[in-house]
């Protein structure tokens, strides 16, 4: 098995004495078994543990210092290479930087999962805000927006959520007719996010809203890199570079 628990690690430790794991360890340790699927973006991989990650929502964290929030956000960032992640109602997609290998990062990954499983700790601190806001028809909405926003959280977001991301509404131009709208998870700095954007979401929506004229991604976070992807004080695991193949943009989104 590639993932080790921090008990097991301990027990492992020279001159240490056998420590037996609590029966609840144990017990998930045997249970929990993380299954990935590619996404459209060769640097993302989904980890799907097999139980529940959110309760509802989805929440995307870009750099360390978002993820103070979430313990095991921060494990994650904890693995050299990582640059984003995110986590769905059953899912967790992180995002590797180009220049490191996936034969590396997925282990560790695994690990870090494993581990946070077996400690029974909550995914997100209390009160932190997460889930899909940005779809919620409000009394100030037009029309136009509620249809906006109506076609995101009914037949767009379900597919992009397949492929290991999100897509956050952002605003509606009614001068320009402009859709601004954000992508997350494996979506984000996909190379075929363009084709996304313009074969599939954009077609859907100028064809069922006319006063749509296009749509455009809203990148408010790209400087996240220029945070340490982790702590001071940690170890950092380096990986070596590779290349990861991905599946194809939902070509089909533009067809339904």
């Amino acid at each position: 098995m590639l993932a080790v628990t921090a008990l097991a690690r301990r027990a492992m430790a020279p001159g240490a004495r056998a420590v037996p794991l609590a029966p609840l360890s144990a017990a998930l340790r045997r249970s929990l078994f993380i299954q990935t699927e590619n996404t459209p973006n060769p640097e993302s991989l989904k980890f799907i543990p097999g139980k529940p990650v959110l309760e509802s929502g989805t929440a995307e964290f870009r750099s360390f210092r978002d993820a103070q929030a979430s313990p095991l956000a921060k494990r994650l960032f904890q693995v050299d290479g990582v640059k984003s992640v995110f986590f769905a109602q059953e899912f967790v997609t992180v995002t590797k930087a180009e220049d490191v290998e996936w034969s590396v990062v997925k282990p560790h990954v695994f690990a870090h999962i494993m581990d946070f499983y077996a400690e029974g700790s909550p995914v997100l601190d209390p009160g932190h805000e997460h889930g899909a806001q940005d779809t919620v028809i409000s009394e100030d909405d037009s029309e136009v927006v509620a249809m906006i926003k109506e076609l995101i959280e009914t037949r767009v977001r379900p597919s992009v959520q397949e492929d290991g991301g999100d897509i956050v509404f952002k605003s509606f131009n009614e001068d320009t007719g402009i859709v601004k709208v954000q992508l997350q998870g494996s979506c984000s700095g996909c190379p075929s996010s363009s084709i996304t954007l313009k074969s599939g979401i954009e077609n859907m929506m100028m064809h069922y809203i006319p006063e749509v004229t296009g749509v455009e991604a809203d990148d408010e976070d790209e400087d996240a890199d220029d945070m340490p992807l982790s702590p001071m004080g940690i170890p950092r695991i380096r990986p070596a570079q590779a290349k990861s193949e991905g599946r194809d943009a939902f070509n089909s989104l533009g067809e339904q």
